[in-house]
């Protein structure tokens, strides 16, 4: 018998830090629809996290019948379902109605930048309308997002970007408020605040939204489903594509890459579009006989200095807190983060910042006794100018990607799989299925990236 050959080294590594969101896995978790890979399938969808679920579900609903001998679906998953960057995010699906807007409105207008802002915002109503008419029980809340601004310089400018977007009578403004320095403490709750911004947002269980999500379609004879199914290859000739995997391979005539930060392991060319960037994340409780006030926001928190870097956070209904970020802790050190896809190791620089957090950042948290009780990395993939790629990989008919989210997904995915999905089964233009422009992945924005300078806007807008 031949020696096993070693896997290659894009893959997502074995024995990966446990978030707090997989510490109750899913009867589907390690789901393997067949005991044997189909030796065909009308569709492969590389990666089973939040964006191949979800085209893999927005698919389904064009599929009238099915009577094939060949599954219509296939979803390869090179470790658990949901095991990479969206089982391991901060549970927060908020829109970016300002942030970075304004640099859109500079780049590309304001029609396009709006369409990005409307476009996110209008997440939070077809989460809203999915968890009901799939039944699906994430935790979901809707409530509002403060983007609390420690440095007055920062708090001022902030206010500058909102007053920009009224002036220019752009609808979603209408959901963000400002609040100055004189109520920003007590609105807030965290010591020395100078200013907030907040606007509609909500809060989930993202492993159990996309393990809620698999198991309405994973009943399907069209769907086939394959879990710690690594793939090592794409190779395309004149009828197709041939996926190669350690477990055999599968014919198909389209392949989804929904790999995200390991996009550039199997389409090389995107190597400098969307680069892996390792984030960590964790999970605070509270002990037994403590008590700390409830926490009805989700937040965004920046830094005394103003710079990038500071923090997210959520609070869960059970009253803990889940917090991420504290770029500003390791940025300096890209051996910890940049092109880092090893989610088995915790940031050294970062390990230890939350530990008190909650008590130094929050009045009324000094006594809590509040803790880190799980801590987690997970693998961001990062897009050179800041939007997803989305639609047919340039020069190779029958590809298609849905990558490169910027640690954003959340308010990203759903509907942009959908639009991908139409764009797969009914053949259309990325242009007629209503995604954002800037969404569109196209041969120039892969020049762009491979010709500018290293880490692009990964290093500005964060």
């Amino acid at each position: 018998m031949g020696s096993r050959q070693p896997l290659p080294s894009f893959l997502p590594v074995d024995s990966p830090t446990r978030p707090f969101w997989r510490t109750e896995p899913h009867p589907l978790d390690e789901l393997r629809s067949t005991e044997t890979l189909p030796n065909q399938s009308d569709i492969v969808i590389i990666g089973a996290g939040y964006s191949g679920i979800s085209i893999a579900y927005h698919l389904l609903k064009h599929l009238k019948d099915h009577n094939r001998s060949h599954p219509a679906i296939t979803i390869l998953e090179a470790r658990q379902i949901c095991s990479g960057a969206t089982g391991r995010n901060g549970g927060h699906l908020r829109p970016d109605l300002y942030d970075r807007i304004p640099i859109y409105i500079k780049r590309h207008g304001v029609d396009a930048a709006a369409e990005v802002a409307n476009f996110e915002l209008s997440h939070i109503k077809a989460f809203k309308d999915l968890l009901v008419e799939e039944n699906i029980d994430c935790d979901f809340n809707i409530t509002r997002c403060l983007n609390v601004y420690l440095d007055e310089a920062a708090g001022d400018k902030a206010r500058k970007k909102y007053e920009d977007l009224v002036s220019r009578g752009l609808a979603f403004a209408d959901d963000i408020h400002y609040t100055p320095s004189k109520n920003a403490e007590g609105i807030s709750g965290i010591k020395d605040a100078k200013a907030c911004l907040s606007y509609t947002s909500g809060t989930l269980w993202p492993y159990k939204l996309i393990l809620g999500l698999l198991s309405k379609i994973a009943d399907s004879p069209a769907v086939n489903v394959q879990a710690f199914t690594p793939v090592i290859s794409v190779v395309s000739d004149n009828s197709g594509h041939v996926i190669h995997t350690p477990r055999g391979t599968v014919r198909t005539s389209k392949v989804v890459y929904a790999s995200n930060a390991y996009t550039s392991g199997l389409l090389p060319e995107y190597s400098a579009s969307i680069v892996p960037c390792r984030g960590i994340c964790c999970h605070i409780g509270i002990p037994e006989g403590k008590t700390a006030p409830f926490l009805p926001y989700s937040y965004a928190i920046g830094t005394k200095t103003g710079e990038s870097g500071g923090s997210y956070l959520i609070s869960r209904p059970d009253g803990s807190i889940i917090v991420g970020g504290a770029q500003r802790t390791f940025i300096d050190r890209k051996d910890q983060w940049y092109g880092v896809i090893d989610d088995s190791t915790l940031i050294e620089p970062a390990k230890d910042y939350y530990n008190d957090f909650m008590q130094r950042t929050f009045k009324g948290w000094e006594d809590s006794g509040a803790y880190v009780k799980e801590i987690w990395t997970g693998i961001m993939g990062y897009s050179y100018d800041t939007s997803p790629h989305v639609g047919e990989v340039p020069g190779k008919p029958g590809q298609y990607i849905c990558a490169g989210f910027d640690g954003h997904g959340m308010p990203v995915i759903f509907l942009t799989a959908k639009g991908l999905a139409d764009m797969i089964h009914h053949g259309k233009s990325f242009e007629n299925v209503h995604l954002p422009r800037l969404y569109k992945t196209t041969a120039a924005r892969i020049t762009n990236a491979q010709d500018g300078p290293e880490g692009g806007d990964i290093f500005s807008l964060n």
